[in-house]
């Protein structure tokens, strides 16, 4: 794809983003007389936001978790690539939580093939056995 074709496309993706957005009155400068228009409509007014919520907070104890999920775990527990169990979904958590925390933490770090799907030993990545059980934690926590 040559460089201009490129620019083409991301431009117009952009364009897309944002006329997707919601226009909200600004409110007129001090010292300013200039009246401010109200919002034109537009087809997208009912969209939902593309702003995230707020993440509940996070238990001292599952900050370190929270951190592993967030930069490694998540590739594929948070999208449930591969059969991964996202967390949240405490029916497909409950059986693997029924088998202990020492079973799920023994099949994060040496990695675990089973008819749901495949675990790759540390999640694939280089994590120490403290992390790779943190990130386990925060996921059961989330999970129960």
């Amino acid at each position: 794809m040559s460089i201009g074709k490129s620019t083409l496309i991301v431009l117009t993706c952009a364009a897309a983003l944002a006329a997707c957005g919601k226009s909200e009155p600004v409110a007129p400068a001090e010292n300013s007389t200039a009246s401010v228009a109200p919002p034109a409509s537009s087809a997208f007014a009912n969209a939902p936001s593309l702003v995230p919520a707020a993440a509940a907070p996070v238990a001292p104890e599952h900050a370190e978790g929270k951190r592993m999920f967030d930069k490694n775990c998540g590739l594929c527990h948070g999208a449930g690539v591969g059969g991964a169990p996202r967390p949240g979904d405490k029916a497909n958590w409950a059986p693997r939580i029924a088998q202990g925390v020492d079973t799920l933490h023994r099949h994060a770090l040496e990695g675990f093939n089973g008819g749901a799907g495949y675990m790759p030993a540390r999640g694939g990545v280089k994590a120490t056995d403290a992390e790779v059980k943190a990130g386990v934690d925060y996921m059961v926590a989330q999970s129960r």
